[in-house]
This record gives structure tokens, C-alpha cells and sequence, in this order.
């Protein structure tokens, strides 16, 4: 109890000595700011021919340098939608840029919310988009340059639905997959998107899903866990 005393006091303690460093700091800066406020007004006071000179010329600088700013942010957006329309930019990203060009395909076809979230502890999600029509989207990136296997749908399929409430499964990747990849991904529902299927949508815009929910089907409609498969 002795002990437990002793470490809450010196708890408060280093908490106080926090609060005084930054009244402190607060003090100083509200100082300084006012000192700066006086020279300023001292000084447009006693040159105001001066003053309206060197604020044109601030402002003027303030409004050049913004202009080329928003330029060479546009030229980069362009350079950017460029390079994504190929394929080939992805064979030298790493797996954490390929999620990132995904995101940005997917905004690029008219998904909204789109949110790359892939990482330790992702689930099988790398990015999470909503299609036009609601649906809640779920990607998968493989930045592979060989064949993706069974083990990775199987792992995928999951996950997709049961915890990320997937409407659409995407599982896509600069690669291909084998035969008994395709077989699974068949059976439980997920779009593989290989490369030629991604060089396609990244040429074109065009996802490889229909991105309005399909009229359903008499007979089919409210039958659980049915899951349409569709290979690209």
C-alpha cells in the first residue's frame, strides 16, 4: 500500500511539472506574440508608405508561390492517372504501393469511401471501397509475380464476408492463379481479377463487377449464402 502511495504521488508529481512546462510555454509565446504585434505596429506607424510596399510584395509572393504550388500538384496528379493506366507501374511496387494504386483504381471507376486498410491485423482486407449502388466492396491484393494458389482464397473466403460483411470479393493480383485457385474462388464466390483482367480495368476504367446490384432472380432471391462467382 506503502509502495502504491508513493508511486501515485510521484505520478502527480511529474504531472504537475507538465502542466507548469507548458503554462510556461504558454506565457512565452503569448509574450513574444504580443511583442511581435507592437514592433509590427511601431514599425507600419512610423513607415506606412514602407509597409504597404512590403505587404504587396509579401502577398504577392504569398499568392506566385501558391499558384505554383497548385500546378505541380496538378502536373503529379496527371503524371499519376498516367502511370496508373499501366500495368507494367505495378511490377516495381512494393505490396503497400500496389494497395495503394488499387484504392486509387477503384476511386477511378466510381467507388466511393474508398480506404486502403491492409496491415498487421487486416483480416484479409487490403482495401475496403462502396460501390454506387451501396454494396460494400472487399479487395484483396497480391502483388505476386507468381501464380496465386488455393491456400490464398481459401483464406480470403473466410474472412470476406463473415467479418468484413463483403458484397463484392475482389481478389486481385499482378500475377494469375492456378486452375484449382479458380475451382475454389468458383465455389465460395470471389471475382479473381489476374493481370490481363487488371490491365483491362486499369486501361479502361471499367471494374469487372457490375457496379449496380443485379435484379434478383425469381426463386433465387432471400436463399442464404448463395454467393455469384463471376472470373474475369
Amino acid at each position: 500500500m506503502a509502495a502504491r502511495a508513493r508511486s501515485r504521488r510521484r505520478s502527480r508529481g511529474r504531472g504537475n511539472r507538465r502542466r507548469k512546462r507548458v503554462e510556461k510555454r504558454i506565457q512565452w509565446s503569448l509574450l513574444l506574440g504580443g511583442a511581435a504585434v507592437f514592433l509590427l505596429w511601431r514599425f507600419v506607424e512610423a513607415h506606412p508608405v514602407l509597409s504597404v510596399w512590403v505587404a504587396s510584395v509579401l502577398v504577392g509572393t504569398t499568392v506566385v508561390a501558391f499558384a505554383v504550388w497548385l500546378r505541380a500538384r496538378h502536373h503529379r496528379s496527371l503524371l499519376q492517372a498516367e502511370r496508373d493506366l499501366a500495368i507494367g507501374g505495378t511490377d516495381g511496387m512494393s505490396g503497400a504501393e500496389f494497395e495503394q494504386w488499387t484504392a486509387r483504381l477503384l476511386r477511378r471507376s466510381g467507388c466511393v469511401d474508398v480506404r486502403v486498410v491492409g496491415g498487421a491485423g487486416d483480416a484479409g482486407a487490403d482495401v475496403v471501397a462502396k460501390a454506387p449502388d451501396g454494396r460494400r466492396v472487399v479487395v484483396q491484393c497480391k502483388r505476386y509475380s507468381n501464380n496465386v494458389g488455393t491456400k490464398a482464397v481459401q483464406l480470403f473466403a473466410g474472412t470476406d464476408r463473415l467479418y468484413h460483411k463483403a458484397d463484392v470479393s475482389l481478389l486481385v493480383t499482378t500475377a494469375g492463379f492456378t486452375a484449382d485457385a479458380r475451382k475454389v474462388a468458383a465455389g465460395v464466390g470471389i471475382l479473381l481479377v489476374d493481370r490481363p483482367a487488371l490491365a483491362e480495368w486499369a486501361r479502361t476504367g471499367t471494374p469487372p463487377f457490375s457496379m449496380t446490384r443485379p435484379t434478383p432472380q425469381r426463386g433465387r432471391a432471400g436463399v442464404q449464402g448463395s454467393r455469384s462467382s463471376v472470373e474475369p
